[in-house]
């Protein structure tokens, strides 16, 4: 028998452990018991549990097989690789990350459902992990750099480690006011699962009312829930890996980001990612005009339109930084 002092956790079983892992996978502020190991703060343990939305996710490509192709169900992916790519550059990082410019409540909430459909978790979590970043890019706290962690880590094995998982609400007090936020955030799957059916709808629709185009449900769902989504997931995450590696420096930041217009392509501007480090409060990071950010078009655009408002110039102290060729040592970000 244990004494009080010293007890002994029964470990729980079969039916209790499947529970506790789909109520994580389905809330994600839910925090499973008993996987102490996995959210020490100098552990990087890949948590089978965290693997299994990648698994899901890249093995869905497999269905590829089965569902065929079409000049239609590849416009689809490629239409939501884009659509969805700008609600990340725009609205998840360059709004409820940096703030860099000012919106309604109202289309607060558009812009996170929207950026919600990406399937890369909910608003606050996005945003307090890319804070998170900027405070500690580099160095010793940063959860994916390649310059502390390895290119392969940096990339994606960072999120396949649970104490990178829970939300830090305490980085994002300025958005945990709107309960919408939160409850989107709490319930991150209900959109993607949403976007699947719709999907799958949608294709059924054009294959009953449009057989022209040579689709159907499964086609269309593999094709946007599935392949669309893992590329757009990879091209966001060269940004934590490839745009710390490769490109050119224009400041002389203390981290490691650099400007690659091959990024900036792949991802509607999020390339200039040197800019960006030298200045994030800016909502364009091409500074440029030949230095290609459509997310910033696309913004600039919502302004015209009176969607949103007071988007944050690049101040002339950095361009006359960048003209004296970008020597000036700087600080972190805060």
């Amino acid at each position: 028998m244990s004494s009080p002092e010293s007890p002994v956790r029964e470990r729980p079983g079969f039916f209790a452990s499947a529970k506790a892992v789909f109520l994580n996978l389905f809330d994600a502020d839910y925090v499973i018991p008993g996987r102490e190991k996995y959210f020490k703060p100098d552990t990087e343990l890949i948590d089978p549990v965290r693997l299994i939305p990648y698994i899901f996710l890249h093995s869905g490509c497999l269905l590829v097989i089965w569902a065929g192709f079409s000049w239609t169900a590849l416009a689809v992916a490629a239409f939501l690789y884009f659509v969805r790519m700008f609600a990340i550059t725009g609205f998840y990082h360059r709004y409820f990350s940096h703030k860099s410019f000012k919106t309604s409540r109202w289309f607060q909430f558009v812009m996170a459902v929207w950026g919600n459909t990406s399937m890369q978790r909910g608003p606050l979590w996005w945003a307090s992990t890319h804070r998170h970043h900027h405070k500690h890019s580099d160095h010793e706290g940063d959860k994916h750099s390649v310059r502390m962690h390895g290119f392969l880590w940096a990339h994606i094995g960072w999120m396949t480690c649970s104490k990178n998982f829970p939300t830090d609400y305490s980085k994002i007090k300025d958005l945990t006011k709107y309960p919408e936020l939160r409850f989107l955030n709490k319930y991150d799957f209900i959109v993607p699962l949403s976007l699947g059916a719709l999907l799958w709808g949608t294709g059924a629709l054009l294959e009953r009312f449009a057989p022209g185009l040579g689709t159907n449900g499964f086609q269309i769902f593999v094709w946007g829930f599935f392949i669309s989504t893992v590329i757009l997931l990879h091209g966001t995450l060269f940004i934590n890996s490839m745009a710390h590696a490769f490109g050119k420096r224009r400041f002389k930041t203390t981290d490691d980001s650099r400007n690659s217009l091959i990024l900036a392509l792949i991802t509607l501007g999020e390339g200039w990612h040197n800019n960006h480090h030298r200045y994030h409060g800016s909502t364009r990071q091409g500074f440029y005009w030949w230095e290609i950010d459509i997310t910033y078009y696309g913004l600039k655009l919502f302004s015209k339109l009176g969607l949103i408002r007071d988007l944050r110039p690049v101040p002339e102290h950095i361009y006359e930084e960048a003209r004296n060729g970008g020597v000036q040592e700087v600080k972190k970000a805060a």
